[in-house]
């Protein structure tokens, strides 16, 4: 059974030849593999990391669920998703400076010019040699002054098509390693302190606020089902949903667009799946009993989450597929191949009885995580995660 089947028939409820697995090497792992600075990789796309990860995928022999890696835009999509932003000209338009580089980091800042003037975004993003990018950082937090006293445009980056033709050639790249998935739209309405002061501060924005995320989404949902080449599943989630936000905050404002997009999904025939570290235990709870969610993950266990895998599997593993949860550095990071063994057969113990389940990590695995400890995971899904 090719990855790919094996992932299907997961998701759909049936029983696969062995327990998928899917260790979260989104970023860190595909981009040291590739050996090339990592600024190559985000900031100048030699080799973007969608392409890496793929790679990766190969090269672990993991079964690829690639939640969203690929930024798939729409020429008449606005720049910003988030309400709060105060930038408003489109993405089409912006162009990148470079305001500040040396050995270990290059920090780049969109611009427009109108009118022969640049009116530069409000926030910078940092890229480093040897780590992925910090993106939307006010400059004034990182000693930069409000507007760059110099700057150069950014020049050698890689043509990439992130349009329908460029997902088109990221879907026949992963092939039969996997499945790959594209947001529609996000549980995260909140990034920082500034936009939680404007929720309490602005009551009476909350449900403009949510129906225009909704139209945004719905909008995005049917110019994704119209492509030729569609998606295998649609990704509605965000990291850390329940850390910036309370759950309060996720129902009023980002919850009706996840539940109409699984709703518009589920009639269209497609998965859906939701990505959010951090605390979960409520999401997987609310996903189960609320919508037809398919598939969440990564159920991080304390400290960094509050998922008990073996109670999710009990009260949920019969209405939605659970993906999870090797800690990411107690296990995969500092321990041995045999800690990673033991754990991931008491995972498979803990969720995979009637199918529904597929091992993974507790979130994204670190640069410096030992790869015979990937090569574990997924050699110990492939022989103690059968099937009886």
């Amino acid at each position: 059974m090719t990855s790919r089947e094996r992932l299907l028939k997961t998701l759909q409820g049936q029983i696969p030849d062995c327990v998928p697995a899917a260790p979260d090497i989104s970023n860190m792992i595909p981009a040291k593999l590739t050996g090339m600075p990592f600024w190559d990789i985000y900031l100048y796309k030699k080799k973007p990391i969608w392409e890496a990860y793929i790679e990766a995928a190969r090269y672990f022999d993991i079964d690829a669920l690639m939640d969203g890696y690929f930024p798939l835009v729409f020429n008449d999509e606005p720049y910003f998703y988030s309400p709060f932003n105060t930038t408003s000209y489109p993405l089409q338009e912006a162009e990148e400076y470079i305001i500040f580089k040396n050995e270990e980091r290059i920090i780049t800042r969109k611009a427009w010019k109108i009118k022969n003037k640049l009116h530069w975004n409000d926030t910078v993003d940092v890229y480093y040699v040897a780590d992925p990018p910090t993106e939307g950082v006010k400059p004034e937090t990182i000693g930069l002054p409000p507007e760059p006293k110099h700057y150069e445009l950014l020049k050698g980056q890689q043509e990439v098509d992130c349009g329908p033709e460029g997902f088109k050639k990221i879907k026949n790249m992963m092939g039969d390693q996997g499945l790959v998935g594209t947001f529609i739209t996000t549980s995260i309405t909140f990034e920082n302190e500034e936009q939680i002061y404007r929720y309490y501060d602005q009551p009476d924005m909350h449900n403009k606020w949510a129906a225009a995320k909704l139209e945004k989404a719905e909008k995005r949902f049917h110019q994704v089902m119209a492509m030729d080449i569609k998606p295998d599943f649609l990704c509605v989630g965000g990291s850390g949903t329940l850390l910036y936000q309370t759950m309060e905050m996720f129902r009023k404002i980002s919850f009706p667009a996840v539940k109409r997009i699984i709703e518009l999904a589920q009639e269209a025939g497609m998965m859906t799946h939701m990505h959010s570290c951090g605390p979960e235990s409520r999401l997987v709870k609310i996903m189960a009993e609320e919508t037809g969610l398919t598939v969440i993950d990564p159920l991080e266990i304390p400290p960094m989450g509050d998922c008990n895998l073996a109670r999710l599997k009990k009260d949920y593993g019969d209405k939605l597929t659970l993906k999870g949860n090797l800690h990411t550095t107690e296990t995969m990071l500092k321990g041995s191949v045999d800690d990673v063994v033991q754990a991931s057969k008491k995972a498979i113990d803990d969720a995979a009885a009637g199918g529904r389940f597929i091992l993974s990590t507790g979130d994204q695995c670190g640069r410096d995580t030992p790869l015979d400890n990937l090569h574990a995971l997924v050699e110990t899904a492939r022989t103690y995660g059968r099937y009886k």
